[in-house]
């Protein structure tokens, strides 16, 4: 059985939003042509609170982009985005969702940050992402979605860590830093990561 997970395709990562994803809205009409090759979908959300650490706002002296420890984690400093119950943390309105899709959310604790949709950066906690995919019997996972530098990369590393077939769509995906995204790609096909493209599906 396979799914398609579909990587926090949330207005704050779309162009003009707070965190925007170069080149972010080509992948929209991709995304859409690609859904219905799927019985199961999920979303991944970033759902952070207005307070969590990982926003530069919350440090004083510090700005965006800045590196901190963030207990004993090397953390990026981003811009405030994907706040709980706002219209960044929204899925674009252009991006069609089924019916039966699962949502998953991620990055809820203040105190750490979660790229993967399957546990923070701590790999402390985990999300329901994992429990999803075994309990409808999925062995082959489809990724897309923003970034693939840093959540879809890590949502993928996981998920071959946790022994599924793991596939990037790679025409369904763009990188917070344009020039990472080959870099992001050889690091997913050296740790068993299968690249694949939409007209392929």
């Amino acid at each position: 059985m396979k799914a398609l997970v579909i990587v926090d395709v949330q207005n704050d990562f779309f162009e003009g939003g707070a965190l925007a994803v170069p080149e972010s809205n080509s992948i929209i009409p991709v995304v859409n042509n690609i859904i219905d090759k799927f019985d199961k979908i999920v979303f991944t959300k970033d759902w952070h609170p207005a307070k969590h650490k990982s926003f530069a706002a919350n440090h004083k002296n510090k700005k965006v982009f800045d590196l901190i420890k963030l207990n004993n984690l090397e953390q990026i400093l981003w811009p405030v985005h994907c706040v709980q119950n706002t219209f960044g943390a929204e899925i674009h309105k252009d991006i069609i969702i089924p019916k039966t899709a699962w949502f998953v959310t991620k990055g809820s604790d203040v105190e750490v940050d979660s790229y993967s949709g399957f546990f923070d950066n701590g790999k402390i906690h985990f999300t329901e992402l994992d429990g999803i995919l075994k309990k409808n019997n999925i062995t082959d996972v489809y990724f897309c979605g923003l970034a693939t530098d840093f959540c879809v990369k890590y949502t993928v590393l996981d998920a071959l860590s946790l022994n599924y077939n793991s596939y990037l769509i790679a025409d369904a995906t763009k990188a917070v830093v344009s020039n990472d995204f080959d870099k992001s790609i050889k690091q997913l096909v050296e740790k068993g990561a299968k690249i694949v493209y939409s007209k392929d599906l």
